[in-house]
């Protein structure tokens, strides 16, 4: 029970339950009300800002348990479900295939069955093992080609799906430790970095045959969050190997800092490996130089410096 509720805390890099779903999440929540049930554990993805909602069940799953999820997603909106069991029989494994296959986009379904593993004196430790998964590749391609039948996505959309896909399978194939989310018809992709509203892109202009990687922030206190950032330009710009373009955007709620290679026409699939190796490049080391530094981040302290 303790390894079970547990798992938020964090190994020396990152959540175990992150690990397993490839969703890097921030603790929002435990034992937490949503309509007549108190969730175990409630989480924000930190790309997308959406639920992720933890329910453990320490026995085989059953109907009970099935239902409140429901209720779950039907409270939250927009969610991720993981339901955690010691065993999943077949009808609820197959319940979880089946929303999967019938929700939007917006909902996704995770059942892990949850083991506890021991190798020589070491302590006792969870793993999780993967029952069903929303098949986001396939929600994605399927819902691309009825648009595409449709009329409804536009040659440029179409272009962008594909790059999207294209990168994001590039990235895995290439061992990169970067966790895009699924791709869409846009011109960005959301690439998660460890603290709620604090997110990387990436950006196609195929207008002006360019792309970008930002780093980018939000919230009530992202301008100050940025000054923060700003004051060691210096240092974080002789870290990253190159200058960078900061963005305040005092008149936005997003601010941004941002690299950008032009003159690349990704209507010619040619120059596609080109703009892979170039994200790849470009999108580790903007997490490698930002990522702690946005982790010790406190406006508190801004605020006690502007005062004296």
């Amino acid at each position: 029970h303790r390894a079970l509720h547990s798992f938020p805390t964090r190994r020396s890099s990152d959540l175990l339950l992150s690990d397993t779903i490839g969703i890097e999440l921030d603790l929002e929540a435990q034992e937490k009300n949503v309509g007549p049930f108190r969730a175990d554990i409630l989480c924000k993805d930190t790309t997308s800002g959406s639920w992720v909602l933890i329910e453990n069940q320490l026995e085989k799953t059953d109907h009970t348990h099935l239902g409140q999820l429901m209720t779950y997603a039907s409270g939250l909106k927009a969610v991720t479900i993981v339901w955690v069991a010691k065993r999943f029989t077949e009808e609820h494994r197959a319940a979880l295939d089946w929303l999967n296959g019938i929700t939007e986009e917006k909902f996704n379904f995770f059942g892990l069955e949850v083991e506890l593993w021991q190798i020589g004196d070491s302590p006792i430790a969870p793993k999780f093992n993967i029952i069903s998964k929303p098949n986001d590749w396939s929600r994605s391609v399927s819902g691309a080609a009825e648009k595409i039948s449709q009329g409804e996505l536009s040659p440029t959309k179409q272009l962008q799906l594909e790059y999207w896909t294209a990168l994001k399978e590039y990235l895995i194939e290439n061992d990169s430790f970067l966790k895009p989310q699924k791709p869409n018809p846009q011109h960005w992709i959301n690439i998660s970095i460890g603290r709620s509203d604090f997110w990387m892109n990436g950006l196609l202009n195929t207008r002006e045959d360019k792309i970008s990687c930002t780093m980018s922030m939000r919230g009530d206190n992202s301008k100050i969050y940025f000054n923060m950032l700003q004051q060691d330009k210096e240092k974080i710009e002789q870290e990253f190997g190159s200058e960078l373009e900061w963005r305040e955007n005092p008149n936005r709620i997003e601010s941004q800092i941002m690299l950008t290679l032009d003159n690349l026409i990704l209507k010619d699939k040619g120059n596609w490996l080109k703009a892979h190796q170039w994200f790849k490049e470009n999108l580790e080391k903007l997490h490698s130089v930002f990522s702690h530094r946005i982790k010790n981040l406190n406006a508190d302290e801004y605020m006690s410096e502007s005062e004296d």
